[in-house]
């Protein structure tokens, strides 16, 4: 699995010692130990705290940046790849991935969340493991859960979980074929 991606969507609000910053931090450590690398958006917050515990623990950790933004990229990446519009950006950490969590977040990574959820469902792109953790994106995720069945489209896309070493083993047995 040393050449598998995970992209991890998240806020760039939490600060290390905050619980979302930790378990970020954990995720990323988990992956790692996996023997998979992780994709970010490459600045601070949840992006800085997974690329800290997958670089620290061995992986590469990507960091996919927007040169329009006045921001310092995390000093956890092995690299980075800086995109001059959104949707170059969006593109580009949906590509890279072979799956996707989803972190506590606000309007963009809602926005990075529905992309991956539509391009799936629409057949735009393979179906790849995706997993949200947190109250908040499981009760997105029901509640889209019932809007999509009334439309008869594909149920059962994104897994939640409340607990992140669970919301890793998903990702890391689904990547190597057990899950």
């Amino acid at each position: 699995m040393k050449n598998k991606f995970v992209t991890v969507f998240g806020s760039s609000v939490p600060k290390p010692g905050e619980e979302e910053y930790e378990t970020a931090y954990l995720l990323g450590t988990l992956l790692a130990q996996s023997g998979l690398n992780v994709c970010t958006g490459g600045y601070q917050g949840i992006m800085d705290a997974v690329s800290k515990g997958a670089s620290e623990a061995g992986a590469k950790a990507v960091g996919v940046t927007l040169d329009i933004y006045n921001s310092v990229p995390s000093k956890y990446l092995t690299k980075e790849i800086k995109c001059h519009t959104l949707f170059d950006r969006l593109e580009n950490l949906i590509n890279i991935g072979e799956a996707y969590v989803i972190l506590q977040g606000g309007t963009g990574t809602l926005v990075e969340l529905a992309i991956v959820w539509e391009f799936m469902n629409k057949k735009m792109m393979p179906k790849k493991p995706v997993a949200c953790h947190g109250q908040m994106w499981t009760e997105i995720v029901n509640f889209m859960e019932s809007q999509i069945k009334k439309e008869k489209r594909e149920t059962g896309l994104i897994k939640c979980f409340s607990d992140i070493e669970k919301c890793a083993g998903y990702i890391i047995n689904s990547l190597s074929g057990t899950e």
